[in-house]
């Protein structure tokens, strides 16, 4: 058993950002599932948004937020995050951040939904590596700071309404028992709920799961983000076709050579990632749609040499050839429901980054939003946790009456195959485009599942768990949301409703809130 002043679960931009500034009042655990570069941050390719330029730049940040958000974006999160991001990101290269620079001065591009260019981004397309290297060095060298690799988390411990830690399994299988005074859900999102996404092998949505179990309230469920261009060929993964290369100039084109954006936005190429994932799905019923820089006279090799070299390995190339592309699941807009400083429903539970939902996203994020959002509210927790700390008692956190126990002694093969199950009748039945009847039959789908759950005390039986407990939660939020608003599209709810609102589920509960009504969280 171990005792810590703080616990972060999650070791991407939000919690490595937090364990910074919570080494200088206590004891930090971060614990990672994995390696510590290994992070949704890490595969973050385009770069990161912020208004450099200004008051109006700051501005213009807010209102293309506010848009892509489809009328549900939570508007004092968004100020707070287009306001703070600039100082974040000075945080970021005064501890060695690189990003790239021309002539001396930080380069800038521009991607979907932006009003103009303000996208930071390191050695071309590996923005989110980059910034996660930097935050892992400068962790490294704080000696308050403790780090746990290879190990997942597997319950939050709670008395009462109150979390005072968790359970976690590491790279041994052993069970370890964590007591904290508060602690941190950093965990990333859950891509891996869907048979085709963007998301590392890690985002299988466990902080949400752990929460979600433990009585914490989740909010905006069915808002998940498809991204309109993952590279779609035979046999190959899912690889990011940055949305940087549309801003760069690439052109979309059908099975018969033609560009088609101008039949769905105003916008063409650079319309928001919903619009553009479903015009690529209708697009794709004819055949297979490409992304085409073969106009371009740019250096692409220098400009996105991670794109480059993964197409290399199929022998295609930015400007000589057509590349094929489709959605994949790629971002969740809801999660642990939060106020601006990372408060979720429980006392001494924080979330921030993916996992938590401030509605600073609304019903679609805007482009490079993500990595600024983790720096911004990671930061923020941090500052509440530090100030809860300071303002009460040191709680003495109760021993857990009993530890997790496995029940079915399966295999990995089976664990392998039900996860597939689920994730592709995800795909099938509560994807891109949905309906009544899909949803049913996906809610009908895992609660088959759910019978023969495999509960082995396993990294990937614990996964399977997690990705249950999401996608259920995705598929009862999306059902009860009979309307098309941002990433949540209905065929048989088309038209978007006058009066927006937030759903917000707990242990098995699913209520509305109005969109103006007040997500501040009482602060415990």
């Amino acid at each position: 058993m171990k005792r810590v002043d703080f616990l972060v679960i999650g070791g991407g931009i939000a919690g490595l950002s937090a364990a910074i500034r919570l080494a200088a009042a206590g004891s930090v655990l971060l614990v990672s599932k994995d390696a510590l570069a290994e992070s949704n941050t890490a595969y973050a390719q385009g770069g990161i948004a912020v208004a450099m330029g200004g008051d109006e730049d700051v501005a213009l940040h807010l209102e293309d937020t506010l848009a892509a958000g489809d009328g549900l974006v939570n508007r004092s999160a968004a100020a707070i995050l287009v306001e703070q991001g600039p100082q974040r990101v000075q945080e970021l290269l005064a501890w060695g951040t690189a990003f790239d620079r021309e002539a001396g001065k930080l380069m800038l591009t521009r991607e979907g939904a932006h009003s103009l260019p303000r996208i930071l981004h390191a050695n071309g397309d590996a923005t989110g590596r980059e910034i996660a290297l930097s935050l892992l060095r400068h962790v490294r060298e704080i000696p308050t700071i403790e780090l746990l690799e290879w190990t997942t988390g597997v319950e939050l411990l709670t008395i009462g309404d109150r979390v005072t830690g968790a359970t976690l399994l590491d790279g041994d299988e052993t069970l370890q028992t964590v007591l904290a005074g508060s602690t941190l859900l950093a965990s990333g999102g859950a891509g891996q709920v869907y048979s085709d996404t963007t998301n590392p092998a890690v985002a299988t949505g466990d902080g949400i799961a752990m929460a979600y179990r433990a009585g914490a309230e989740v909010s905006d469920m069915e808002f998940y983000q498809f991204h309109p261009t993952a590279f779609a060929m035979d046999g190959a993964p899912r690889f990011l076709m940055s949305e940087a290369l549309r801003g760069e100039g690439a052109f979309l084109l059908n099975a018969k050579g033609e560009r088609f954006m101008q039949h769905y936005h105003p916008l063409l190429e650079l319309a928001p990632r919903d619009v553009v994932a479903r015009a690529i799905t209708r697009e794709g019923l004819d055949g297979t749609v490409y992304l085409d820089m073969r106009h371009s006279t740019k250096d692409l090799k220098a400009r996105f040499p991670g794109i480059s070299a993964f197409l290399s390995r199929y022998d295609l190339e930015l400007g000589r050839d057509l590349i094929p592309v489709r959605p994949a699941a790629h971002y969740l807009m809801g999660g642990v429901r939060t106020d601006v400083h990372g408060r979720t429903s429980l006392a001494g539970l924080y979330a921030a980054g993916e996992v938590a939902c401030t509605g600073v996203h609304g019903a679609n994020r805007l482009a490079s939003n993500s990595l600024l959002e983790g720096l911004v509210f990671g930061a923020l927790a941090a500052d509440a946790m530090i100030h809860e700390r300071r303002g009460s008692q040191q709680r003495s956190a109760l021993e857990p009456e009993s530890s997790p126990e496995g029940k079915i002694d399966v295999g990995d093969a089976y664990i392998a195959a039900w996860i597939t199950e689920l994730r592709n009748l995800m795909w099938l039945d509560a994807g891109l485009l949905r309906d009544a009847a899909g949803l049913r039959r996906a809610g009908e789908g895992l609660a088959a599942l759910a019978l023969r759950m495999p509960e082995a005390l396993t990294r990937p039986a614990i996964e399977a768990r997690n990705l249950h407990t999401v996608a259920t939660v995705i598929v009862v939020s999306a059902l009860a949301r009979e309307e098309s608003r941002g990433a949540h599209y209905r065929n048989d709810f088309p038209q978007r409703d006058l009066i927006a609102y937030h759903s917000v589920m707990q242990r098995g509960h699913l209520r509305s809130i109005a969109l103006d009504s007040d997500l501040t969280l009482t602060a415990i």
